[in-house]
């Protein structure tokens, strides 16, 4: 009977198998969209309610242009790949939040949330690109999927599959307010592992470039950020990898996001950003990313 529940369970793990654009990176995908998004959007929907949205209209604003021109990035990158399904039901939302934490966070489905506290380290928009391409980065690549897939196998095992075969979410519900328990016990939500964090930086520099910001100021933000710790870890910092881990790799990363900037924006002396799809700027149509 184990090695029954056993295999049922492989076999179900790979047909549940998913990937990561850009990365390739296979991943394991138990819990329907549908059910993400439905969960993630409840409790965003309940953070929303009581967060105090900036006043400063300026700032609001910045926040709103950046976010939408990544959005359109990540879009023209999904329908460059064939990967339009990737972003279904995806409904984009950007707002600054009024909170002395150097934070923010991007739910699945699109939800994204910045913390005046993280202004002064962004400086300007290519800083704060480097901020929502990596938060986009988590709900484009469904990384809160496959940490509630991995939690679910952890925690239940063949019960969970059993669950879902049989049409049953509870356990998904639980799984999902553990996940993006925005209250205080785990400040925004439940940390991502650090192969995730690392990936998000990956695609936040491409989508950053394709949108037409500099993905070298990924480097000099996230040295910013080590400095406004001083004695303590900013929030946004906790539970990522290493500073010297972070910035290696994303130095190792940057000649593949820098080709995809210098081609589409660079090389043909682009500086307008409004439209944000580079396909209007291409020149090369062999050029794909």
């Amino acid at each position: 009977m184990k090695k029954i529940l056993l295999l049922t369970l492989i076999a179900a793990c790979i047909y549940a198998c998913g990937s990561v654009p850009v990365t390739g990176r296979k991943q394991l995908m138990l819990v329907p969209d549908s059910e993400v998004l439905t969960l993630s959007l409840d409790s965003y929907n309940e953070y929303m309610k009581t967060a105090k949205k900036s006043n400063s209209r300026t700032d609001a604003d910045m926040v709103r242009k950046v976010g939408v021109q990544i959005a359109a990035a990540v879009e023209y990158y999904c329908e460059s790949n064939g990967m339009n399904d990737l972003l279904k039901n995806f409904a984009w939302e950007f707002n600054l939040v009024e909170d002395a934490s150097v934070n923010a966070f991007c739910m699945p489905g699109g939800k994204i949330v910045v913390y005046t506290g993280i202004l002064p380290v962004t400086k300007d928009e290519t800083g704060l690109a480097v901020v929502l391409g990596h938060e986009v980065a988590h709900a484009v690549a469904k990384h809160a999927n496959e940490r509630m897939s991995q939690q679910m196998i952890a925690q239940y095992g063949s019960v969970a599959l059993n669950s879902l075969l049989s049409g049953t979410s509870d356990k998904v519900k639980s799984l999902g307010q553990q996940v993006y328990g925005l209250g205080a016990q785990f400040g925004v939500m439940l940390p991502f592992g650090r192969k995730q964090e690392l990936e998000a930086d990956h695609l936040g520099l491409i989508f950053m470039a394709i949108a037409g910001y500099n993905p070298e100021a990924a480097v000099s933000f996230w040295q910013r950020m080590e400095q406004a710790g001083g004695a303590s870890t900013p929030e946004f910092f906790s539970t990522h990898p290493s500073h010297e881990t972070r910035i290696e790799d994303i130095k190792k990363e940057l000649p593949e996001a820098m080709e995809i900037y210098n081609t589409v924006w660079v090389n043909n002396n682009s500086t307008n950003k409004t439209t944000a799809k580079p396909a209007n700027t291409r020149t090369d149509e062999n050029w794909h990313f």
